[in-house]
């Protein structure tokens, strides 16, 4: 008698967990993505919230390849530009998803003083440096391994990048962490410490298209950027040092407003970056991270706020897509079918004193968050 109601227990507990476990899609996934050149494996995490929002990520270049999100009739859909394979992504040069570092977006003639030392990098943006170099951080293979999150799933990316590694001084140890809850955050925690003074500014560089599946260009999204001032640039996209208020011109996001309505004005800036492509000085109010930037795409009702720890955002409109990209499914991405919002320090930081310092010491940590956090209405 006393062994049966033992087993019924057992029954009764195994059924209860079996019951939970059904209920509960919060999971991650660790799969082969492929391999580089070199033989190394490249491997791909799937992450899973109790929503069925889906979130795809690589130790390539720390690289988000997917975020799969549900629009106002709840039908997922893939919100971000990339690739099918590891083959894409080790080809790509328009920066899909990745990790960018050593310094996310520009740094003027590619050169730079700290302590007294001059410091010369690659020239890969015409006369300047852009994100990182010739092969930053998106041309890396990281360490990757689940990390237990308070709130979800989650998947942290690591990597030294060594002393003199693209002209950056400094060993700078580098830890990306990507999470997911259930409130259909994707969180991405940014630590990084060195042992010799450099510089460092870190982003996530997706390409963001609310209709899904890269269904059309992204020029009827509306885009609202908490921002009174931005960095205005000259002709190569360096800042001049100003802080320009946004009112009365094409850069005033402070209400909502479709990305085409002016993109294509006779404004400088605008032609100067054939569209958008700027430093927005983000309003910073209350305990960080604050909300940056919200898009809402009319036709899905998908909405996607950005929430920072980050001075700045840059906000690029896809302008030098062109169709020669051929991504998921085998769709060409033409002009402007990706949207970026990349949190950030602002550009050409180390020879702007004005600017926020981008330098960082030993002893102390870079530290900071940003959240995409999705919805639909």
């Amino acid at each position: 008698m006393e062994r049966k109601a033992r087993s019924l227990v057992f029954v009764l507990v195994l059924a209860v967990f079996s019951m939970v476990q059904a209920e509960g899609k919060m999971n991650i996934q660790k799969s082969a993505f492929g391999k580089t050149s070199g033989g190394q494996n490249v491997d791909l995490y799937t992450l899973t919230n109790d929503n069925g929002m889906v979130v795809k990520v690589t130790n390539w270049g720390a690289t988000i390849v997917s975020v799969q999100v549900p629009d106002r009739s709840g039908k997922n859909a893939d919100v971000v530009l990339g690739y099918d394979n590891l083959d894409g992504y080790l080809a790509d040069k328009a920066y899909l998803g990745c990790t960018v570092g050593r310094y996310g977006n520009r740094i003027a003639k590619g050169r730079f003083t700290l302590e007294g030392k001059e410091y010369k990098l690659a020239l890969n943006d015409g006369e300047n440096h852009l994100h990182g170099g010739l092969a930053g951080f998106n041309k890396k293979l990281w360490q990757a391994n689940e990390v237990k999150a308070a709130d979800g799933v989650a998947v942290q990316m690591h990597y030294v990048s060594k002393d003199g590694e693209e002209g950056y001084p400094g060993n700078l140890d580098v830890s990306v962490t990507f999470g997911l809850d259930n409130k259909n955050q994707v969180k991405i925690d940014y630590l990084a410490t060195t042992d010799k003074t450099t510089v460092v500014n870190l982003t996530n560089h997706s390409y963001f298209n609310l209709l899904g599946d890269a269904a059309g260009n992204i020029l009827g999204h509306e885009v609202t950027i908490n921002a009174d001032r931005f960095t205005p640039v000259n002709k190569t996209l360096i800042p001049t040092g100003e802080l320009a208020p946004v009112a009365g011109t094409p850069m005033d996001f402070k209400q909502p407003k479709a990305i085409g309505a002016r993109i294509d004005d006779k404004y400088e800036q605008l032609v100067f970056g054939r569209g958008y492509d700027h430093n927005w000085v983000v309003n910073q109010a209350g305990a960080s991270p604050w909300l940056a930037a919200k898009v809402f795409e009319p036709k899905t009702g998908r909405v996607m706020e950005v929430l920072t720890a980050e001075p700045g955002i840059q906000f690029y409109t896809g302008n030098f897509l062109d169709g020669t990209i051929k991504g998921k499914k085998g769709v060409a991405y033409q002009h402007r079918y990706g949207l970026c919002l990349e949190t950030q320090h602002f550009p050409d930081s180390p020879n702007q004193p004005k600017f926020p310092s981008t330098t960082l010491k030993p002893g102390a940590k870079y530290q900071t968050t940003t959240i995409y956090r999705f919805s639909a209405k």
